[in-house]
């Protein structure tokens, strides 16, 4: 594998797309002395072929906000690798959104499936549509003028969307609920569902729970334990609010959470009713 001939490739069909550029170096970086191993891989040209996405689907999405005005963003979905299974990857809603960063996600979620030994491909999707500041109205409208545009593209045995940045499970029973309508079926198209049509318990908390988990591992490993640790977080979304909650059960005392607006430091740390108010918030 000659590292440099494939990036300069994929920069020239790919100039400023900084984020999956840097994801796509840093894997092949990893990989490249088990790779040249095996030259069945580079005879069939397997990581030229790993690192360009099957498809990618980008379309408007128009929507009316509450004042009766016409609003427009745009959506993709980029459907990476299905080589295990089908594409499986969450839905992001933000401003930041853009097709580089969905690339690279939707890159290392092929990998992320694969080696958690899940039976599914990598994908990623979302928009530029920010719900913060929204109502609820204007986030479902959005969400369902979103599913009309992509819900062909979509099912159990094609693709699986789930939640991710912007998109918790009121997003997600608005799309899904529109996917029904249009499909005319009750599948298991979204993971991130409501407990009361199909969610998984536990679903809210899991991948933060897990964060904590890897890294109490970590800690057993080097004969540490997380217990008496203090530990910053970064943010307060559908991952650091769970994260927060397992370090505290652990032991930990967290002292930071953060916000698009800034951060919180508390130096006597988080406590289940601290956690519990900044959810309602």
């Amino acid at each position: 594998m000659d590292i440099n001939n494939i990036m300069s490739a994929l920069e020239a069909k790919h100039p400023g797309e900084k984020e999956y550029l840097q994801a796509v170096k840093e894997v092949l970086l990893c990989v490249k002395d088990v790779y040249n191993q095996h030259p069945e891989f580079e005879r069939n040209k397997i990581i030229e072929r790993m690192v360009e996405p099957d498809r990618i689907f980008t379309f408007r999405v128009t929507w009316i906000d509450d004042k009766g005005e016409v609003q427009n963003n745009i959506g993709y979905r980029v459907q990476f690798n299905n080589a295990i299974g089908p594409y499986k990857g969450g839905i992001r809603f933000h401003a930041s959104v853009n097709l580089s960063i969905l690339k690279f996600l939707g890159f290392e979620q092929t990998f992320k499936n694969a080696l958690t030994t899940l039976p599914m491909g990598g994908a990623k999707g979302g928009s530029d549509f920010s719900p913060r500041g929204k109502s609820d109205r204007e986030i479902m409208r959005f969400c369902q003028a979103f599913i009309l545009e992509l819900w062909r593209n979509l099912g159990p045995d094609q693709d699986v969307p789930a939640g991710d940045i912007g998109v918790g499970g009121r997003e997600v029973g608005y799309m899904y609920g529109m996917y029904k309508k249009l499909s005319r079926e009750c599948t298991g198209t979204f993971t991130g569902k409501g407990l009361s049509f199909g969610g998984s318990r536990i679903r809210p908390e899991a991948t933060g729970f897990g964060a904590l988990y890897f890294v109490q591992s970590i800690l057993d490993a080097q004969k540490d334990d997380i217990k008496g640790k203090t530990i910053a977080v970064s943010g307060f979304g559908n991952v650091a609010w769970g994260a927060a909650l397992k370090a505290t059960e652990l032991g930990a005392k967290v002292v930071t959470i953060s916000g698009p607006d800034g951060y919180i430091y508390d130096k006597d740390g988080l406590d289940a009713e601290k956690i519990a108010y900044m959810l309602e918030l």
